[in-house]
């Protein structure tokens, strides 16, 4: 009989991977792979009044045929994080063993360093991420790195902050995005009564200071609530997107109730999409199970 992986055996066997990514912090900001690479470099911005940092995931054939142009997939990472987040999350060794085996076809993976930003304009308009995003961002990665033009050819997906992030910039800005997806995305339908909560996660002070840089001190919720992608969701024109988002049972900021929250509202406006209650919580574990899942979506969906 043949040997069939747990999936909390398929989730150790990536933290492990994960472990291993970590030690791979201290290499030169250009990783060689067997079959790929990883570049990392800067990008000065206006908006934001800083160089921001990033990683670009480069198949094979990137440097193999100079004329050939990919798809791309931007991935956002949760808050703590940085844009090495998928290097040592064991996303890029999942992409390199898929790879190898022939069944992931080539495509480019961006992740830019998004700080506490919630990849979102500040509310007293001194770091503008969403604009940095759309307006520098994008056109600089999609030029450099030879992105097939077209909305076909991009999508975008996260993780808590980062999940947050790719929902809020696909339903702003659908005219960019064919699919998204998002993992324990950090929705949130009432800020004061979230702040208000104190549990192993933190205090009040704790939680609210999360939200000053984005949101000001103290959280403005009114304008939380305009840039959520629960809001969006009521009103964005998603005909034709493609949308993934899963979250666990028992998430420690209790943002299962947001996702529930966004599937009620799309689910209402007969808007296409897949959601996902899954046991777990709102740890590394969660993620290096589900993971997986959001990637094949997108490689399901990318013009071949």
């Amino acid at each position: 009989m043949p040997y069939v992986m747990s999936s909390r055996a398929r989730a150790l066997d990536r933290l492990r991977w994960l472990i291993c990514g970590v030690c791979l912090l201290c290499l030169p900001v250009v990783l060689q792979a067997a079959t790929g690479r990883v570049e990392c470099n800067s990008l000065p911005s206006k908006f934001v009044h800083r160089a921001v940092a990033y990683c670009v995931m480069l198949p094979p054939s990137f440097d193999a045929d100079k004329a050939r142009h990919f798809p791309i997939l931007y991935l956002l990472h949760g808050l703590g994080d940085n844009e090495q987040f998928f290097i040592h999350s064991g996303e890029w060794n999942l992409v390199e063993d898929l790879r190898a085996k022939g069944e992931l076809p080539d495509f480019l993976i961006a992740t830019p360093d998004g700080r506490a930003s919630f990849y979102i304009n500040a509310k007293d308009g001194k770091e503008r991420y969403e604009d940095f995003l759309v307006q520098e961002f994008l056109p600089f990665i999609e030029k450099r790195y030879r992105v097939s033009p077209g909305r076909a050819n991009r999508a975008i997906s996260g993780i808590s902050m980062g999940g947050y992030g790719a929902l809020h910039l696909a339903f702003r800005h659908p005219q960019l995005f064919s699919a998204v997806s998002a993992h324990s995305a950090a929705l949130i339908e009432k800020l004061p009564v979230f702040l208000g909560g104190s549990n192993a996660q933190g205090t009040q002070a704790n939680r609210s200071r999360l939200f000053a840089g984005v949101l000001g001190s103290p959280p403005d919720a009114a304008y939380w609530n305009q840039e959520s992608p629960i809001t969006l969701a009521r009103a964005a024109n998603l005909a034709g997107m493609k949308i993934y988002f899963d979250c666990g049972d028992q998430d420690d900021y209790g943002f299962e109730a947001g996702a529930a929250a966004l599937d009620k509202v799309l689910t209402a406006r007969h808007i296409a999409h897949e959601y996902h209650l899954y046991p777990g919580r709102h740890d590394v574990i969660y993620f290096a199970e589900h993971l997986p899942a959001s990637l094949e979506f997108h490689v399901r969906l990318f013009p071949h």
